[in-house]
């Protein structure tokens, strides 16, 4: 028990350091997409330092569901890949300890991890997006920071645009300026020429205090009433002119209650009850909606009669109820009617069809925004949990991963960490994608991912509890090889030293036998088997075993010959083996119910078909290359005797 609390103990000390610094790294490196996302709304603002980090904390915060699972992933791989490397897992192993036990104190911390996840999603998240969010959209509103080039011109200020020549930086002075003023608008624009002038703020640092000497005014006249017709505009020369332009360069911060009340902002509590309200909501108005669908009256016609109050307004009494004695013919009542009364009647009928349409349009359009905050908030709930079960997921992923592959360090691991997070960041963008537009449901959408990498991870640590070769290619093709039966080459060498002479006669007899019941198989299953003859009888096994030992016998007899002839004849010989696919019906209920369902059924017989084709051509090459043996064995016999 005490080796145990050490072997805990170790594992703990390896894994947290590396934990730690992943974790600081991956989270670095999401900051900094964060940072090229939203670059163009921070610099030039002129932002305290204090307003930058208070930004950043909460885009940290915001950033950890994606950088926990890739340090997870990361830090697992990297340690169980130095204790691979290091031959410290073998080490473990021989000892009685499995692979199993040594991530067992992970495991819990994994666990602990998890759990402290889904609080982090439902608790501490949604504040720290409604911070951030609040603070984007008050630095994107925030006027730039008051900076005039030289030689360009400067528009940053609403409704001026501004021209300097040069500035001296020492006392603040502007030289040849040029200033285009529309804050009234393009009719009532004005220029403004000056030699030189000084920009400063108001106290408030609300407005710009610009001080101007010696120059010009122009302002256009075109708008105001003047009493000379012929004066487009009016020239005004000064000496000295103060301007007072709006500019506020203070940071506002915006009131945070409207993020509050959006998906982001909310925990599960509060998602349910807005999901519960909006269903309800959108129940009621449904109903309301498809009744007055239904109620929807033909164009101009309803049970009410119209008559003048005499007070200028209009009576509606019910009409007398009718009972019509044949069928009313619209069609003869429409045509008894003028051409003018046919053209109002149509057009009427087109704009009220018109109306009625952009009305239940304009209804559809809002159940859809209904249904649309539906699925946003349903998304956002359901990723309070994807979190933790990712964590669980690339644990066992990156553990027994580390454990096959046995190499540390960081270059291997980090390249298998990012290709695999990349493959799961793709799956779950196209997952909450299809989810967000309706195309999917929102559980579908959003737990695709964690279900596309799960049977990676237990395939991972089943084959790493088992020392499975994962990565070994010979294996991966001797599989797929005796899944598709492809046929195996032979391989013969002359021996340098024979341990057993070849009787001619003994050889010819065994050649003959094996001859004879290579024919005999062929004979027996020369025909191709249907779906129900091949799920239900196939080829037997018993038979194949038998012409397979007696082909080995007969080449392991052969091949202690002194001719290279039969020696290379030899290698003609097909390698049999027996493939599960060949007779299925040995599975007995699992082939039977394979056998039902028909698309997956059919797969396999076509498979197993075509191995049944390879095996027949084999057992027929059998045949041909005893008897091209036998003529060999019996001309070298025969020059023997001369």
């Amino acid at each position: 028990m005490l080796k145990i609390k050490k072997l805990y103990g170790f594992m703990l000390q390896g894994f947290l350091p590396l934990f730690m610094m992943t974790f600081c790294i991956c989270l670095f490196i999401v900051l900094m997409q964060f940072l090229w996302r939203f670059i163009d709304d921070l610099v030039g603002k002129g932002l305290e330092i204090s307003v930058i980090a208070e930004l950043f904390f909460y885009a940290a915060l915001t950033m950890v569901p994606l950088a926990l699972p890739l340090s997870i992933l990361l830090a697992s791989l990297m340690l169980f890949g130095n204790l691979g490397e290091r031959f410290e897992l073998t080490a473990m192993k021989s000892s009685g300890v499995s692979l199993l036990k040594a991530m067992r104190p992970l495991m819990v911390l994994i666990a602990l991890v998890a759990v402290g996840a889904f609080f982090f999603q439902n608790d501490v998240l949604p504040k720290a997006q409604v911070k951030m969010w609040t603070l984007v959209f008050s630095v994107r509103q925030k006027s730039p920071e008051l900076d005039i080039p030289e030689g360009v011109f400067y528009d940053q200020i609403d409704g001026y645009s501004v021209f300097v020549k040069q500035k001296n930086r020492e006392n603040g002075r502007l030289y040849d300026l040029m200033i285009y003023d529309v804050s009234q608008g393009f009719n009532n624009s004005r220029i403004i020429l000056s030699d030189s002038g000084k920009l400063s703020f108001t106290r408030d640092k609300r407005h710009l205090f610009l001080k101007l000497w010696k120059g010009e005014q122009f302002e256009n006249l075109s708008d105001q009433q003047v009493s000379s017709v012929g004066a487009p505009y009016r020239r005004e020369s000064f000496s000295d002119k103060e301007i007072m332009i709006p500019f506020d360069a203070n940071f506002t911060r915006m009131n945070d209650s409207t993020m509050r009340k959006q998906y982001v902002g909310k925990n599960i509590a509060e998602l349910r009850q807005t999901i519960d309200s909006v269903k309800v909501r959108i129940d009621s108005v449904g109903n309301i909606f498809g009744r007055d669908l239904q109620e929807v009256q033909y164009v101009g016609v309803d049970n009410f009669i119209r008559k003048s109050d005499g007070h200028g307004g209009i009576l509606k009494q019910p009409a007398p109820e009718v009972k019509l004695t044949k069928p009313v013919d619209v069609d003869a009542v429409f045509n008894g009617k003028t051409l003018a009364d046919k053209q109002r009647y149509i057009a009427f009928a087109i704009d009220r069809a018109r109306q009625m349409k952009n009305e239940f349009e304009f209804k559809s359009y809002t159940l859809a925004e209904d249904k649309k905050v539906i699925r946003r908030h349903q998304i956002e709930m359901h990723k309070k949990f994807t979190l933790s079960i990712a964590c669980l997921i690339f644990f066992f992923i990156g553990a027994p991963l580390g454990a096959i592959i046995r190499k540390g360090g960081i270059g291997v691991p980090i390249v298998i960490s990012v290709l695999l997070f990349v493959f799961y960041y793709i799956i779950d963008t196209f997952g909450y994608k299809l989810a967000r537009d309706g195309r999917v449901d929102v559980w579908e959408g959003i737990w695709a991912s964690t279900a596309v990498l799960f049977p990676l991870g237990v395939f991972l640590t089943y084959k790493a509890v088992n020392d499975s070769a994962v990565f070994n290619a010979e294996a991966y093709v001797a599989f797929f090889r005796r899944l598709v039966g492809k046929t195996e080459l032979r391989q013969v060498e002359m021996k340098e030293l024979s341990m057993e002479d070849v009787v001619a006669d003994r050889a010819c007899v065994a050649l003959s036998e094996l001859k004879a019941d290579a024919d005999a198989f062929y004979h027996r299953n020369r025909t191709r088997q249907n779906y129900f003859a091949y799920w239900t009888r196939g080829m037997s096994r018993k038979s194949l075993t038998q012409l397979s030992d007696k082909l080995e016998d007969v080449v392991g007899y052969l091949s202690n010959s002194r001719n290279q002839l039969v020696i290379n004849k030899l290698m003609d010989f097909p390698v049999i083996k027996y493939n599960r696919l060949m007779q299925p019906s040995v599975y007995g209920k699992t082939a039977r119910a394979v056998m039902i369902v028909v698309p997956v059924g059919f797969l396999v017989y076509i498979i197993g078909v075509k191995q049944h084709q390879r095996l027949r051509r084999d057992v027929k090459k059998i045949s041909q290359v005893c008897d091209e043996l036998t003529q060999i064995i019996k001309d070298n016999n025969q020059g023997d005797e001369r």
